[in-house]
């Protein structure tokens, strides 16, 4: 048993732990991490950082081949894909440090080993004391008040078709690649695999999105998941939609290390394949069954509107939760419980306020409900639009994206803002003044009526406010 005694142990040092644990230790608490892995969790090592980092790199390469449009001519040029690896190494270990500095600058503990939930003991009235295995074998009990579980989420698998880290690869898998395929199918249209698609096929590889639902992104508006489909059509992205594969479909030739793939009658064979079906949660050996805790089928933690579980001392956020499996919503959501777990009085976190972002280039950002979410929850919506076309300097720094859009959702009984969704130039940097807008109670009036410089990409959301009060100027 530990001699120290913690206010708060945090499972899982990934972005909604770490920052749940920085709140805590600005409360005056002492906080512990237990993390089997790397701080900073799937975010910075597999996810966002990294992601991010590719797709720049693929975005530069993609206006290089364009250069001559803005009047420069580039005779000569390659792709130096060793590079682009060790420029995103490179950023994801400063990054790195960053986390590192800010454990000790908040005085928090870091346990590097597999934590687990313990039950009543002798040594505990209560479930919650964390048991943490190291690598060497030993273990060490940690005594607490509060537990947050925030052990994330790991990618899928399809029932009939599994990693085998070779042809078959995980999001996880395509980050660690020491050289591009001539070509991959990418089975799946959401998220992930649109950001794939996106940074391969300008890239240069064949890429081929395979999507079971009747289309991709299915989540976001009909009108978004076109424009996004016709841009990536148009740089040499194939897609297959409303495609249901079985164990029939796929075929790994060993010799070849090929796989070969049969949608409807057509047959394409491929170097590789990327599963991007989703995340399951990281909740099968941590303990639960020592607690009260309830999880769905998925093995999603079951939690309040402040993260709290059925054990009342133990909370849980992030991708562990299945709600929004975003970053910045896992942090919101590990605030919140750090804040309700010491009576801090947080507002819950209200998802419908969440801004998502898609880094495809062109970048897709929304939030809230659009036109066919608001409708089939029988809400008398009307949507309004607006064309970058109409703003200059979306113009300016355009090269072949210009079909991108601003679309406003108004609830027309309630007079207010209850969706917004866009596809362009930097909407994932456009979208956070309509989350301010939104988290403020804005409405579409005051957002028209706000003075935005010219020339610049935010003038499409004065635009929008103003042609909702059937004011606009430029369109």
């Amino acid at each position: 048993m530990s001699e120290k005694q913690y206010d708060l142990v945090v499972l899982g040092g990934g972005t909604a732990g770490y920052v749940a644990a920085i709140r805590a230790s600005q409360l005056g608490k002492k906080v512990a991490i237990v993390e089997k892995s790397l701080l900073g969790g799937t975010c910075l090592h597999k996810g966002c950082i990294p992601t991010k980092s590719l797709l720049k790199s693929a975005e530069v390469f993609h206006t290089v081949k364009h250069a001559k449009q803005f009047g420069i001519e580039v005779p000569e040029y390659s792709l130096n894909y060793e590079r682009i690896l060790e420029r995103k190494d490179e950023i994801v270990n400063q990054m790195y440090q960053g986390v590192q500095h800010l454990m000790k600058q908040n005085h928090i503990d870091i346990y590097n080993g597999t934590g687990r939930i313990l039950g009543e003991s002798i040594f505990s009235p209560q479930s919650g004391t964390i048991s943490v295995e190291f690598e060497d074998g030993e273990n060490e009990m940690i005594p607490n008040q509060f537990v947050l579980i925030a052990t994330g989420s790991t990618p899928s698998e399809l029932p009939f078709l599994q990693f085998d880290h070779q042809v078959i690869l995980s999001s996880d898998d395509i980050l660690k690649m020491d050289q591009l395929p001539n070509s991959i199918a990418i089975i799946g249209g959401g998220v992930i695999g649109l950001e794939f698609a996106s940074y391969l096929t300008d890239l240069g590889v064949s890429v081929t999105v395979i999507e079971a639902n009747e289309r991709i992104l299915p989540n976001e508006s009909k009108q978004i998941a076109k424009t996004i489909k016709n841009e990536l059509e148009n740089r040499g992205t194939k897609f297959f939609e409303n495609v249901a594969l079985d164990n029939q479909s796929v075929s790994i030739n060993d010799e070849t290390n090929e796989a070969t793939i049969k949608i409807n009658d057509e047959q394409i064979t491929v170097e590789r394949i990327l599963l991007s079906v989703g995340r399951k949660p990281n909740t099968t050996d941590i303990g639960l069954n020592n607690t009260k805790i309830k999880s769905t089928e998925s093995g999603h933690i079951i939690t309040n509107q402040y993260q709290q579980t059925e054990d009342k001392h133990i909370y849980a956020a992030g991708d562990c939760i299945g709600k929004l499996q975003l970053a910045h919503v896992g942090s919101k959501e590990g605030i919140v419980a750090v804040e309700h777990m010491f009576d801090n009085a947080p507002l819950p976190v209200n998802y419908d306020l969440m801004p998502k972002c898609i880094y495809t280039y062109p970048e897709i950002a929304s939030i809230g409900k659009n036109l066919e979410q608001a409708k089939n929850d029988n809400i008398k919506a009307k949507n309004f639009k607006v064309s970058f076309k109409a703003i200059g300097k979306a113009m300016i720094d355009s090269i072949d994206n210009q079909n991108g859009f601003c679309e406003i959702i108004i609830d027309q009984e309630q007079d207010e803002i209850i969706g917004l969704n866009m596809i362009g130039p930097h909407v994932t940097e456009l979208i956070n003044e309509v989350s301010l807008l939104q988290f403020m109670n804005g409405s579409s009036l005051e957002l028209g009526l706000t003075t935005h410089a010219h020339p610049s990409l935010s003038e499409v959301l004065m635009e929008l406010g103003l042609k909702v009060e059937d004011r606009a100027i430029h369109v």
